[in-house]
């Protein structure tokens, strides 16, 4: 992510003891020879710098936001546990209360709320979840009522967001990189950031790479020494090519549910067949090709013997039946039957390996009515799930939490080395305009196709783009007009 627009010609900034020796002069009776054709890097690099270079300039405060309030977020999960410790755990008891009797009690607390799922204590010492409708909690959560599963006793109530559960805590932060807590406006600013972060890194990389060194040590370990923008430059890029391959994955994956681009990439992963599959709920002749997704809120069930839609045989029941059809992770959810809906099962275990598979049961007679492993889900909604999950820190744990801050912190640092390599260098003109005229037709209209598909599938990159382009030509007609006064005046 190099933020480096060099004012003179592109040379390697090596001692006197890198560089490259001068040529000896050829002998008077050598034949002269036709100058080299630049090959398709050296015609590409002016362009790659000065994209690079403004791109880096305009786009890295909206990215150093998304990766300072990013790395908060990293750390929430572990801060969640010691903030929120007596609610979600409790001394290890001998016998757990049945899971139906566990509900009942959540209700005898909080009467006025609708259970929606249930999420059993997935460990020892763990408190069950009861999740419900609300309407004194904020749109798009649930309240979480926190039982003991020994004795009963209710822990505490807090807003639960998200299949991951997030806690107040989470949530905010969470809020915070995803729209700055501006809504859908605020959206935008994320959006723009995931948009921009892969072309940044790819092109940091290309120039990273595209330079000439001693070794190929000091690609890989940045150099020591006094302060110095030779050193800060090597920091920047050696950094940046141990982070390249997370930060292109977290700009995609970032993408894959933002407004604009996340709806291209939902068409083209649909039309490619990679759509995630459903689980069918539907009981008692029903419309068919219900999802799971949103069973249970604001149903009827009471949780006991029956509801207003018929016969149950209970939550207890309808458990041991998921678990008979081999929902058998410790990790589930079990989100209650709404009308014409049955109990769904899901296994929520992110950890490796994993365990995502569902099951929906008839509460009239216990039996399965659909089940969905997700080795049967395409491979390509597979690696979204997983995508999405590593993104937002669920996959694989604390590894994934630790992994995600590193790259956050990683981001920071190129962030401020790119900003103070720029400040170093200052004016800091970018590379000459006009470089794309010396590059061949040949490999010029297919550059152009290539930027104006990516542009047009992830759109806040093609408006920002045009934006650039249009300033880059603003400010030089105000040069050529500056120069042109100039000459009239001597």
């Amino acid at each position: 992510m190099t933020i480096d627009d060099p004012a003179r010609p592109e040379t390697p900034e090596a001692p006197p003891s890198e560089a490259a020796p001068a040529p000896a002069p050829a002998p008077a009776s050598a034949p002269a020879t036709a100058p080299r054709k630049p090959g398709t890097w050296s015609a590409l690099r002016p362009l790659v710098l000065r994209l690079h270079f403004y791109a880096g300039v305009l786009v890295a405060p909206f990215l150093l936001v998304a990766a300072v309030s990013g790395l908060l977020y990293a750390l929430s999960f572990q801060a969640e546990k010691v903030v929120y410790a007596h609610e979600l755990e409790v001394p290890v008891g001998d016998t757990a209360l049945p899971l139906s009797q566990q509900v009942n009690i959540a209700r005898k607390v909080n009467p006025n709320g609708t259970v929606t799922a249930v999420w059993p204590s997935a460990e020892p010492g763990a408190t069950t979840r009861v999740l419900m409708a609300d309407p004194d909690v904020p749109e798009g959560t649930s309240l979480a009522v926190f039982v003991d599963p020994y004795t009963g006793d209710v822990r505490g109530q807090l807003p639960s967001y998200g299949s991951s559960g997030a806690l107040p805590l989470r949530t905010w932060i969470d809020g915070l990189h995803r729209d700055l807590h501006l809504g859908d406006l605020g959206r935008n600013y994320s959006e723009l950031a995931a948009s921009w972060l892969w072309v940044i890194a790819l092109g940091g990389l290309l120039l990273w790479l595209g330079r000439r060194r001693k070794n190929r040590r000091a690609l890989f370990v940045p150099e020591g020494g006094p302060a110095s923008r030779r050193r800060t430059l090597s920091w920047h890029g050696s950094v940046g090519l141990w982070a390249v391959t997370g930060l292109v994955l977290l700009s995609a994956t970032g993408l894959t549910w933002s407004r604009y681009a996340g709806e291209n990439i939902g068409a083209v992963q649909d039309g490619l067949g990679g759509a995630t599959p459903t689980l069918s709920a539907t009981v008692g002749g029903a419309a068919a090709g219900g999802s799971s997704e949103h069973e249970g809120h604001g149903g009827a069930h009471t949780g006991g013997g029956g509801t207003a839609q018929g016969p149950d045989i209970g939550l207890d029941k309808a458990l041991e039946a998921a678990r008979a059809a081999g929902i058998d992770s410790p990790r589930i959810s079990v989100v209650l039957p709404a009308e014409g809906k049955g109990y769904v099962v899901k296994e929520t275990d992110t950890q490796f390996p994993l365990q995502l598979d569902s099951a929906a049961v008839d509460p009239a007679d216990g039996k399965v009515v659909d089940r969905l492993a997700f080795a049967d889900y395409p491979l390509l909604a597979q690696l979204t799930r997983i995508g999405i999950d590593a993104h937002t820190g669920v996959f694989l744990g604390l590894f994934n939490q630790l992994a995600l801050a590193a790259l956050a912190l990683a981001l920071i640092l190129l962030i401020l080395w790119g900003y103070r390599m720029w400040w170093l260098r200052r004016p800091g003109r970018p590379a000459a305009r006009g470089a794309w005229r010396r590059i061949p037709v040949t490999l010029l209209l297919p550059f152009a196709a290539a930027t104006a598909l990516v542009a047009w599938f992830v759109p806040l990159l093609g408006l920002s783009l045009l934006l650039f382009l249009a300033a880059d030509l603003a400010l030089a007609l105000v040069a050529r007009v500056r120069a042109r006064s100039r000459t009239t005046t001597t």
